[in-house]
């Protein structure tokens, strides 16, 4: 797994993927996960590790780890 992204890298998340931004799965590094590309979800907030929580359409609650998985905003 990598090391924790930088504060400023976090920062520089949460400004460009606010609460209430829209997402989309591009990749995800988990093998017991239910999501799949192209699913989409609204950000809930960045941890301070730089993982984006969202609220995903199909009911998953699961995060993004930062420089694992892979999303794009819609």
């Amino acid at each position: 797994m990598n090391s924790f992204p930088a504060k400023e890298t976090v920062l520089q998340l949460r400004k460009t993927c606010p609460r209430g931004t829209r997402v989309e799965l591009v990749r995800m590094n988990d093998p017991y996960s239910t999501l799949k590309p192209g699913d989409q979800g609204t950000v809930d907030f960045i941890d301070d590790t730089g993982t984006i929580f969202c609220s995903w359409d199909s009911g998953s609650t699961l995060g993004i780890v930062y420089g694992e998985d892979v999303v794009k905003r819609l």
